[in-house]
């Protein structure tokens, strides 16, 4: 059996679980009678963790949330994934004013951290090395993504500046649904008030206002997943050039080359589908298009079939037999 204080510290690794512990599992699990697990539950709360306890079949005792936020105790898988992504969060973070904050945490875990622990962290450190990305990732403000979730949760209405594509500045009102990471991009789902529709905000072009709108009844989000919608209009909503592409060729093919942050692909037929596509640049898209070795139709942008035609006559004169 193990001694109180080791019993105290396996109780509290249990707690620290999201779920409810009822207290015949908790006294299977420790070894102990149900009498010892409710006298360590009073222990811990005595040393300041809010124990909570409810009655009933799904009921039992969790940790609750208390003035202070009590020492976590991680197994070793999740202690090593916490380091890796404190320190990514300092070195690669896109959202700038949390790299000091990280570094603080990372130096306390790191501190005690068991040997071979850190041993496997460092070897990781040692011999990964990030290739940096083809271009900057737009970075965004903490205090503006902080305000962005917390409508989200809290079911206001925002009021913010809004910069468009083009640059021009817009009002928006929206009722706020959920912050989505794609790519190496921020976006917030929302219901547009004044446009009465769904649409995708990026959120390194929002400047909220304050305060925020009346409490509102949410809608449901087409789909039902904040991250599939992103999905299906971020990939080319968000670049300066869209390109609606038939490719001849089948939908699984396709799809196999294309990552979900570059576009998504419709299947027309067995062997045709479209690939809905965008990039900043259309020699960026070009480039991508060429990659894909299928044969494909791109009617728009006018820009891009321009530079195709360019490429396709400087393509044939490179391969031009010799007079």
């Amino acid at each position: 059996m193990l001694d109180t204080s080791a019993r105290l510290l396996r109780l509290l690794s249990l707690l620290q679980t999201p779920r409810a512990w009822p207290g015949s599992e908790l006294a299977e699990r420790l070894g102990v009678s149900g009498r010892t697990v409710r006298n360590d539950i009073d222990r811990l709360r005595e040393l300041g963790y809010p124990v909570d306890a409810t009655r009933g079949a799904t009921g039992g005792y969790r940790l609750g949330a208390g003035a202070a936020m009590p020492p976590l105790l991680l197994d070793d898988e999740e202690a090593v994934a916490v380091t890796i992504a404190l320190r990514t969060a300092a070195t690669q973070g896109a959202v700038p004013g949390t790299e000091e904050t990280s570094l603080r945490a990372l130096a306390k875990l790191e501190q005690v951290l068991p040997s071979r622990l850190r041993r496997r962290v460092r070897t990781m450190q040692a011999y990964t090395v990030a290739v940096p990305a083809d271009r900057p990732a737009p970075t965004v403000s903490a205090d503006v993504l902080t305000a962005l979730v917390s409508a989200c949760r809290d079911r206001e209405r925002l009021r913010f500046d809004y910069l468009d594509h083009a640059g021009s500045p817009t009002r928006r009102v929206a009722e706020p649904y959920r912050a989505v990471n794609w790519g190496q991009r921020w976006y917030l789902v929302a219901w547009d008030v004044e446009r009465e529709d769904w649409r995708t905000f990026r959120v390194d072009r929002i400047r909220p206002r304050t305060p925020t709108g009346p409490r509102f009844t949410p809608r449901e989000l087409p789909g039902g997943d904040a991250a599939a919608y992103v999905s299906r209009g971020v990939s080319s909503a968000a670049w300066r050039y869209c390109a609606r592409v038939t490719v001849h060729a089948p939908a699984a093919a396709v799809a196999e080359q294309i990552n979900p942050a570059v576009g998504t692909v419709e299947a027309l037929d067995a062997g045709t589908c479209v690939l809905v596509t965008g990039a900043d640049t259309v020699q960026s898209l070009a480039v991508h298009l060429g990659m894909l070795d299928f044969d494909f139709e791109v009617t728009e942008p006018a820009e891009l079939v321009v530079h195709l035609r360019r490429l396709a006559d400087r393509y044939a004169r490179s391969t031009a037999p010799a007079g």
